[in-house]
């Protein structure tokens, strides 16, 4: 079975911000969520590479 296979969550902050009707914000209030957005994703890298980070180190104590 595939990712892809398994039921989407339907719930959750991503969910609601991907159903938020931005159609009427203005361009500053654009601009604004952009830039909330981008560091959101800034801190997703982080944790995941942290997590890989993690991840590589385990393998080199335990082997693969």
């Amino acid at each position: 079975m595939d990712f892809e296979d398994l039921p989407q969550k339907k719930t959750g902050p991503l969910f609601d911000v991907e159903k938020e009707d931005i159609s009427t914000l203005s361009a500053h209030e654009l601009m604004e969520r952009i830039e909330r957005l981008k560091t959101e994703i800034t801190r997703a890298e982080a944790a995941h590479a942290a997590r890989g980070d993690s991840r590589s180190a385990a393998e080199a104590v335990f082997g693969n």
